[in-house]
């Protein structure tokens, strides 16, 4: 058992650290810092939170127990999983920090007295307000991180999923949810709880459900940023210093990532939660293929036109992840390096299915920070390159972008690709992005299409080379 000021100070240095841990993680090369600064906050909390209670019963044997058996899971979990499943692991682990304000949630209105929160049907009205928004929010993120796996995972189509009515119908739901927080905290109904929290399930998967793939790293942040805030009003309700502090800077922080996503997508952050991003007719996108001739070519062409550059941009995406080509890819860079040829990175914001997909990828293949670049910094330095290499970039490299007003990515930020000398573009086929639709760029007269696995075409490269 310690003091309750002991307990404030070891929680000040826990929150301390947390800040410390997301500074760290602003960077790729403080990132591992971060990450055990993140560490160490969260065993002090965790520490100091079991010293508090005073109570080491045979229920805290079987809370450690539960602990164990969870922390193996995870580390099991995070030591298989493949630097591609990220994005899906994400909102996995998102889907269970929601469920778990919903139980402490559940707990506390059941329990009360547990929680030093008043006696059942008469709990203290603040608690109650703190409560119900914790549990609605976390139900919200569990159900709507669940959808996003399922998209993720492929188990669920990645196309938006919409009917008439659809936004209507979320906004009656939201305004429910309020009303039902205001009936709850008037009447302390059971009844009215566990509609609450039905509904705020059923919000979950309905705010999701109409969001396409191309969306989906906002989706990400905006999740990240739920589950924080559920933290947060769960930590309300404990009377959890070190809880509240951790949800809300996961929450603020998620909150701010989810702008600067939108703003890489020159896109409303309401309109990617309502609107249906991606859904276009895949019958106009197929004709089109057919009229529009495309030049292919194979790895000895691309060596060719490498060897002959002075300067070469890289621009990877979400296909380089499938491939898990990275490592094939710097092993290529290396080779064009000791010829003299100037090698750079470009980085889309939205590049893969997550914030920061394609920078932790190069970051496993061991390629230096100084040739990675984002969009703002290199965007300008492609009319100048001789070759732009783009491996599995699809929608962030698409001219229409700027060019076409009807299309769905109108007005958001691409790659200028196609103001290079030569553009080698390594796909599998002509088939669309996850935004669904088809890429001009395929067709520009300086475009080669070199149709292959990612990984096999980069080898082949190399070899050539």
């Amino acid at each position: 058992m310690i003091s309750a000021n002991l307990s404030a100070i070891f929680y000040l240095v826990s929150g301390v650290l947390f800040i410390l841990a997301l500074r760290g993680l602003s960077s790729p090369e403080t990132s591992r810092q971060g990450n055990l600064f993140g560490i160490v906050g969260m065993i002090i909390a965790v520490v100091v939170t079991f010293l508090s209670t005073g109570n080491f019963s045979s229920g805290f044997i079987f809370v450690l127990v539960f602990i164990l058996v969870g922390g193996s899971i995870g580390a099991f979990i995070a030591y298989k999983i493949p630097m591609t499943a990220m994005p899906e692991l994400v909102a996995g682990f998102h889907s269970l920090v929601g469920l778990a304000a919903v139980f402490v949630a559940i707990a506390a209105f059941l329990n009360p007295e547990a929680f030093n929160l008043g006696t059942q049907g008469n709990i203290k009205l603040g608690s109650l307000i703190e409560m119900s928004i914790g549990a609605a929010v976390g139900a919200i993120t569990f159900s709507g991180s669940v959808i996003a796996f399922l998209k993720l995972q492929g188990i669920m189509s990645g196309s938006p999923i919409t009917f008439r009515g659809q936004h209507l119908l979320n906004a009656l739901i939201l305004i429910s949810i309020i009303i039902l927080i205001y009936l709850l905290c008037s009447t302390q109904s059971s009844n009215l709880f566990w509609i609450l929290l039905s509904i705020s399930f059923l919000i979950g998967f309905l705010l999701i459900i109409p969001i396409g793939g191309a969306d989906m790293p906002v989706v990400i942040s905006m999740l990240n940023s739920y589950s924080g805030w559920a933290a947060a009003g769960i930590g309300f309700t404990l009377e959890n210093t070190a809880l509240i502090i951790t949800g809300a800077l996961v929450g603020s922080s998620g909150a701010i990532l989810s702008y600067i996503m939108c703003k890489g997508m020159n896109r409303s952050f309401f309109n990617v939660i309502l609107g249906g991003f991606g859904a276009t007719d895949d019958a106009s996108s197929s004709t089109s293929k057919e009229q529009r001739p495309v030049k292919s070519g194979n790895a000895d062409d691309a060596a060719f036109l490498m060897k002959n550059a002075s300067s070469v941009i890289i621009v990877p995406g979400y296909g380089m992840a499938v491939a898990q080509a990275q490592h094939a890819l710097r092993e290529m860079v290396d080779t064009l390096k000791k010829n003299d040829i100037k090698v750079s990175y470009a980085i889309h914001p939205v590049a893969g299915r997550m914030p920061g997909h394609m920078n932790v990828l190069l970051a496993e293949a061991n390629v230096p920070y100084d040739e990675v670049f984002e969009l703002e910094e290199i965007n300008n330095d492609f009319a100048n390159a001789d070759v732009a290499f783009v491996i599995g970039a699809n929608d962030v490299t698409n001219p229409v972008a700027k060019t076409d007003p009807q299309s769905p990515i109108y007005g958001m930020p691409v790659l200028d690709v196609e103001k290079c000398k030569s553009v080698l573009f390594v796909k599998r086929s002509l088939s669309p992005g996850y935004a669904g639709i088809d890429n001009d760029l395929f067709y520009k007269e300086n475009t080669l299409m070199l149709f292959a696995d990612a990984k096999k075409m980069t080898e082949d490269i190399t070899k050539n080379l």
